[in-house]
């Protein structure tokens, strides 16, 4: 393959997961969660499954990774009311590209999390059940693997964005009556 045809194929894998960032909607006015303000944010990772082959992945870069960006995405909230999310790390797979394995169309990662939601006022969860998140970010082979740590951000950036969507449907929660 030629210098040009590389350099168009990594540029083309680039715009594409520029465009799958979930972040690239920080800078917007975020979706209406009324009284909503991030209290708490707390993650743990004590022992996820983890995928056979996967890149290990402490709860500490867990930790750091999940809680940057659930505080870049609810950071943007400016309720009177605090709100506090618990999240574990329940399973992971990180796709490693060793030396000797050729590349593949398409490689993912995987996050498998689930978050529970506590109204700091009432001193109660608002969700009986954790809510269960799956991410899933595939990579398409083209260009450049991404490190462990883009992986991680992108994984927790996602998962974040799945969190404000899961508290956006249900909006009852940030509205009084509050019960």
């Amino acid at each position: 393959m030629n210098l040009a045809l590389k350099s168009l194929a990594f540029l083309a894998a680039a715009l594409f997961l520029a465009g799958c960032d979930p972040r690239s909607d920080l800078d917007e006015k975020p979706v209406d969660l009324g009284a909503f303000k991030l209290g708490h944010n707390l993650v743990v990772a004590r022992k996820p499954s983890v995928g056979p082959g996967s890149m290990k992945v402490t709860e500490a870069e867990w930790q750091a990774a999940i809680e940057g960006a659930v505080d870049d995405r609810f950071g943007r909230y400016e309720g009177d009311r605090l709100y506090h999310l618990g999240m574990s790390v329940d399973g992971y797979f990180l796709t490693s590209l060793d030396a000797g394995v050729p590349l593949v169309p398409s490689l993912k990662s995987i996050l498998l999390m689930t978050v529970t939601l506590w109204d700091d006022q009432l001193g109660r969860k608002l969700n009986e059940e954790a809510h269960e998140i799956s991410v899933i970010s595939a990579f398409n082979g083209a260009g450049a693997f991404p490190t462990k740590e883009r992986l991680l951000e992108i994984l927790s950036a996602q998962a974040a964005k799945q969190i404000e969507t899961w508290l956006e449907e249900n909006p009852d929660w940030f509205q009084p009556p509050y019960e």
